[in-house]
């Protein structure tokens, strides 16, 4: 028994070229309407604008008045000169020289030079003040002659204050004292740790004897010294 139907007439054969032709056509219409755009109409076209030329205002043309200079000032009167006689006689007057004649006396002005009180100090000072005992020495050694002796009457007179002992106050007293122009001793000063020991030392440079006041160019000036005087307990 033969088929009925024809075989060029199946339609199932293409179906699926047809299938992939209609989704690839609804594909194109979905993204076309997805795509399309409307815009709302604005109440004022381009047609609507009216352009006019009211806006140019015309600028009047004036005329710039020329006002003329001033006149020029008239000038100055000549000035009137008036010739006056010459009646009244006029005295001379006689400059005098101040130069001075041999035969005048010039007064001589004697000018005093008044001493001025200047401390040198002991380490820089020409002549060194001279302690009782340093007469005969060299005046190159004065200075350490000086310096013994001082030493020495320091010793001699030395007594450690009581009240110190018992409270075991010890340290160096640093005494400073000027030697006047007269060899006196002036101006006594102490800074110590403690006053019984700064009484000790200024009763000590205080039995200092009268000394020979040194000299700077020739002229006897004050002389500052000092000197410590240390406290030891044994």
């Amino acid at each position: 028994m033969q088929p009925k139907k024809n075989p060029k007439a199946d339609l199932s054969q293409n179906s699926s070229l047809y299938f992939v032709a209609g989704l690839a056509f609804i594909l194109l219409v979905s993204w076309q309407a997805i795509e399309w755009k409307t815009y709302e109409k604005s109440m004022y076209g381009y047609e609507a604008l009216n352009v006019e030329d009211d806006d140019d205002e015309d600028v009047p043309i004036t005329e710039q008045i020329k006002t003329p200079p001033p006149p020029p000032p008239p000038p100055p009167a000549p000035e009137v000169i008036e010739v006056v006689e010459d009646e009244e006689e006029v005295e001379e007057t006689v400059i005098e020289s101040t130069e001075t004649d041999e035969d005048e006396i010039i007064d001589i002005v004697e000018v005093e030079e008044v001493e001025e009180d200047i401390d040198v100090p002991f380490a820089v000072i020409e002549d060194v003040p001279i302690f009782p005992g340093c007469e005969r020495v060299k005046k190159s050694e004065r200075r350490t002659c000086f310096q013994e002796k001082m030493n020495r009457h320091i010793r001699k007179n030395f007594r450690y204050p009581e009240i110190a002992q018992e409270m075991g106050i010890q340290g160096r007293v640093y005494v400073q004292f000027v030697i006047a122009k007269d060899g006196s001793i002036t101006g006594v000063r102490m800074r110590g740790p403690d006053k019984n020991l700064e009484k000790e030392a200024a009763r000590i440079i205080g039995k200092l004897p009268r000394m020979t006041p040194g000299k700077q160019r020739g002229r006897p000036v004050r002389v500052p010294f000092s000197i410590p005087i240390t406290f030891r307990l044994n």
